[in-house]
C-alpha cells in the first residue's frame, strides 16, 4: 500500500468534516440572524398553526434552553467538545466517509452556539414546537445538530462496539 493513500483519504474525510461543520455553522448563524432581524425578543409566529413556532428567544443556558446562566460553564464545553470530535476524527479516520460528516454536523452546532456565546453572551433559539402552553424547549439549527450528531455516533459506537459483536456472534 502507498503512503499517498491514507493521506488522501485523510484529507477527503477532513474537507467532509470541515465542509460539513462550515454548512452547519453557515445555516445556523443565518437562521438566527433573520429571526433577530425580523422579530422582537418574545414574539411568536405560528408555521404551521400552534404546532411549530418561529419564537425569538434569549437562551444564557444550554441546549434547548435547558441550565439557565451557565454561560463561561458553557464556553468551557464547548471547547471540550470540539476536543472530542478531534478525537473522534483521529480514532475513527479510516472508517467510513459518513462518519466524518456526523462529526462536522456536531462540530458545525458546537461551534454556532460557540459563536452566539463568545458574541452575544447567550444563544439565539428560535424554533418551538408544541400545543399551547405544552411546547418542547425552544431550539436552533446548532442545537438541533449537535444532539442529532451524537445520537447517531452513541447509535454507531453501540452496534459496532466489540463486545456487542462478540454478544451476537
Amino acid at each position: 500500500m502507498s503512503s499517498e493513500a491514507p493521506t488522501s483519504g485523510g484529507l477527503s474525510r477532513a474537507f467532509i468534516l470541515l465542509l460539513t461543520a462550515l454548512a452547519i455553522l453557515v445555516a445556523d448563524q443565518v437562521t438566527k440572524a433573520v429571526v433577530v432581524g425580523n422579530l422582537a425578543i418574545g414574539e411568536r409566529v405560528d408555521l404551521l398553526g400552534d404546532l411549530v413556532q418561529v419564537w425569538h428567544v434569549q437562551n444564557r443556558g444550554a441546549a434547548f434552553s435547558l441550565f439557565q446562566g451557565g454561560t463561561v460553564i458553557f464556553l468551557i464545553v464547548s471547547v471540550l467538545s470540539i476536543g472530542m470530535v478531534a478525537y473522534f476524527y483521529r480514532t475513527m479516520r479510516d472508517r467510513a466517509p459518513w462518519l466524518h460528516l456526523v462529526l462536522g454536523v456536531v462540530l458545525g452546532g458546537t461551534l454556532g452556539n460557540f459563536t452566539d456565546r463568545l458574541r452575544q453572551g447567550y444563544v439565539t433559539d428560535w424554533l418551538s414546537v408544541g400545543f399551547g402552553d405544552t411546547r418542547w424547549p425552544t431550539f436552533n439549527v446548532a442545537d438541533s445538530s449537535v444532539v442529532v450528531g451524537i445520537g447517531i455516533l452513541v447509535v454507531y459506537l453501540f452496534v459496532t462496539s466489540p463486545d456487542r459483536r462478540e454478544a451476537t456472534a
